[in-house]
């Protein structure tokens, strides 16, 4: 049996749309990102995932100044670890979606691969509370490539469904257009796109271009057996209140840092080991920024 290399654990400790009103561990100011930032590393997280809040609504905002304000309180409280700006919006234009990317120069940021519904819907009485389309077209897909470009950022591709893929190693096939080798992250359990099933997941990974990283992320129910046949399977994890504001025995998690526990538990019994920043850049081929 081949050995499984050490996992890399992501936390994305905000989100766009989970709140305080959900979960008081939520961070909104930059101190607070900084210092939840640090208590995840503490517990073995190497990436973290930022959606810059907006201070009155407690939402996500792609605002520079704010992204800015965070990205800097993080690295003076944790300078070795690697930031991960998203780019999701479901209200803003694509050009203001890519400007704190700009900005920061982060390490990796998040890649958004197909239009989709995105919702938030009662999955037990099927009633939906909120939906949104998703817009993320092959236009922009090539505008967002071309801004990364001249950047240090790699694009981590969020993938919601097997369209998502498909459209990416579509666009991959132009020479030059993605740094290699790519960095793939599987969103299982929106509304709207793909709920986690094993044989799914295999077949995605299956698909990836050889050479390429992968990473997992579940929302709500879809967190703990997507991270517990991963880490068995050698990808890598991301946890945080963004995803789920419950830790696996339904009780709140008192932040992203207590979920990072678990998963570092899992990798222990797995037999593998939690990898740090600097191996993280290196199994990612990251270039720093």
């Amino acid at each position: 049996m081949k050995k499984l290399g050490k996992v890399i654990i992501t936390a994305a400790v905000a989100g766009g749309a989970t709140r305080k009103e959900n979960n008081p561990g939520v961070p909104y100011t930059p101190e607070e990102f900084a210092e939840e930032s640090y208590r995840c590393m503490q517990e073995g997280v190497s990436i973290i995932h930022i959606h810059a809040k907006d201070l009155n609504s407690g939402y996500g905002t792609v605002d520079v100044k704010a992204t800015e304000d965070v990205c800097r309180a993080i690295r003076k409280r944790c300078p070795d670890v690697i930031l991960n700006i998203s780019t999701g919006s479901m209200t803003d234009t694509p050009e203001a979606r890519i400007k704190p990317v700009e900005a920061v120069k982060p390490e990796l940021c998040s890649f958004n691969t197909n239009s989709m519904n995105f919702g938030f819907l009662n999955f037990r009485t099927g009633d939906v509370m909120m939906e949104f389309v998703y817009r993320n077209t092959y236009a922009d897909q090539i505008f967002w490539a071309d801004k990364l470009a001249a950047l240090p950022t790699k694009p981590e591709f969020e993938i919601f469904d097997q369209g998502g893929l498909n459209n990416v190693l579509i666009l991959n096939k132009k020479a030059g257009r993605f740094r290699q080798p790519m960095h793939f992250q599987f969103v299982y359990g929106v509304a709207g796109g793909m709920a986690f099933e094993p044989l799914l997941h295999m077949s995605l990974v299956n698909t990836l271009p050889e050479g390429s990283t992968y990473s997992v992320c579940g929302v709500g129910p879809h967190q703990v057996p997507a991270a517990f046949y991963t880490m068995i399977q050698g990808g890598h994890v991301r946890i945080g209140l963004e995803d789920n504001v419950k830790l696996p025995d339904k009780t709140l998690s008192k932040g992203s840092w207590d979920q990072a526990i678990w998963v570092r538990d899992l990798a222990r019994i797995a037999g593998r080991e939690v990898a740090t920043p600097a191996e993280a850049r290196e199994l990612l081929h990251l270039g720093g920024a």
